[in-house]
């Protein structure tokens, strides 16, 4: 007998079935993949970890969130910084008026 079934196993299962499995209740996770982590699972290959189902990056700025997701993974600094390369030229993403400017010097 369980207390809880939790239907996917992605951030918000698995969180849902750790914390609910903290307080002493019986919890059953399903999940049609054969791992945990929903979209944001990772695998090593070669010793690297790998994203299986495409980058995915985690930011915060509420503390109490910021100090529990350190608990169970290592992070990384990473500043997203995406950039264009129009006819040979590279500019800033997204377009503001100060790259509409160097483009066409309007």
């Amino acid at each position: 007998m369980y207390d809880y079934l939790i239907v996917g196993a992605g951030l918000f299962g698995a969180v849902a079935a750790y914390e609910a499995s903290k307080i002493g209740k019986k919890v059953l996770v399903i999940d049609k993949r054969a791992h945990i982590a929903g979209n944001i699972y990772t695998e090593k290959v070669e010793g690297i970890d790998v994203h299986k189902y495409g980058a995915h990056i985690f930011h915060t700025n509420n503390k109490k969130v910021w100090n529990y997701v350190n608990k169970f993974a290592e992070f990384n600094r990473f500043t997203n910084s995406p950039m264009a390369n129009y006819k040979g030229e590279l500019y800033c993403l997204p377009f503001n008026m100060l790259t509409f400017n160097k483009m066409w010097g309007v």
